[in-house]
């Protein structure tokens, strides 16, 4: 018996020495934008599932902490919900578009609030009017409860440049949350508060339409909705190894499975 165990333990050791060491595939770490949290998780699982490849560890953050943790060796790829910045974003890292995806000015639903001008906008999150008095069509009254994104977020990078432009800032006055989750809590439980999220995050609130066109999923698709930016996966050179086979797998457009998980709630790239 115990000849036979020692048969059976040489056995296995001689099999697992025969597989090479890169045919065991290694669970890659993803991390960054809370925008594109809920797609990425998404895209894992059906990775896996596809592929039996380990699924990979999908963590949420800030864009900025996506990228530096790709270019840090923290993460195999690092998610952003914001454009390059060329001499900010460390050295070496490629982009890889992925999405696309509409950001919202959102209210609370006890002020359905339907439409906004790009003047509006611009006087409510810049602090030129602090009243809901002022704002044409209110449907309340009384101060504003201003909400920004911090410096580290894609959407805040994405608002800044779609709704204010290059030389207006959000004010300072407005009250900053960390996450696109924590900043659609804050306006669901807040009358009298404004702010903004990805799409996905409007569950709850009440998202505004931006000069004449609603912010749906619909009018993002047909370029009809303006506040659209790009969703990215950062990796530190070209993709390699297992971080590759993922995100040409996400990329592919023969891959019906990934491009009807971003049409489901996103915009597909062409």
């Amino acid at each position: 018996m115990r000849v036979h165990r020692t048969l059976l333990v040489s056995l296995i050791l001689v099999l697992a020495l025969a597989v090479p060491a890169t045919a065991v595939a290694r669970r890659l770490l993803i991390g960054g934008s809370t925008s594109v949290l809920p797609l990425a998780q998404k895209l894992a699982k059906a990775y896996h599932q596809a592929t039996h490849s380990p699924e990979p560890s999908v963590t949420g953050g800030q864009s900025d902490i996506g990228i530096h943790g790709a270019a840090e060796g923290r993460f195999d790829i690092g998610d952003s919900s914001r454009d390059p910045i060329k001499g900010v974003d460390p050295r070496g890292l490629i982009f890889t578009k992925i999405a696309r995806d509409g950001v919202c000015v959102i209210t609370n639903d006890q002020n359905p609030i339907r439409n906004f001008s790009a003047e509006t906008v611009e006087k409510i999150f810049t602090g030129a009017i602090h009243d809901w008095s002022q704002v044409p069509n209110h449907k309340i009254t009384g101060p504003i409860d201003l909400f920004d994104r911090d410096g580290a977020s894609g959407t805040q990078d994405a608002f800044q440049h779609i709704f204010l432009g290059e030389t207006q800032r959000i004010s300072p006055s407005a009250t900053t949350e960390t996450s696109n989750g924590l900043e659609q809590q804050a306006i669901a439980s807040q009358k009298q508060a404004i702010g903004f999220v990805s799409l996905d995050y409007t569950a709850g609130v009440n998202p505004v339409g931006y000069q004449g066109i609603p912010c749906t999923l619909e009018n993002a698709k047909s370029e009809q909705y303006q506040g659209v930016r790009n969703f990215w996966m950062v990796t530190k050179g070209s993709p390699k190894g297992e971080a590759a086979k993922f995100i040409n797998w996400v990329t592919s457009n023969h891959n019906g499975t990934a491009r009807s998980i971003i049409n489901s709630s996103w915009i597909a790239i062409h």
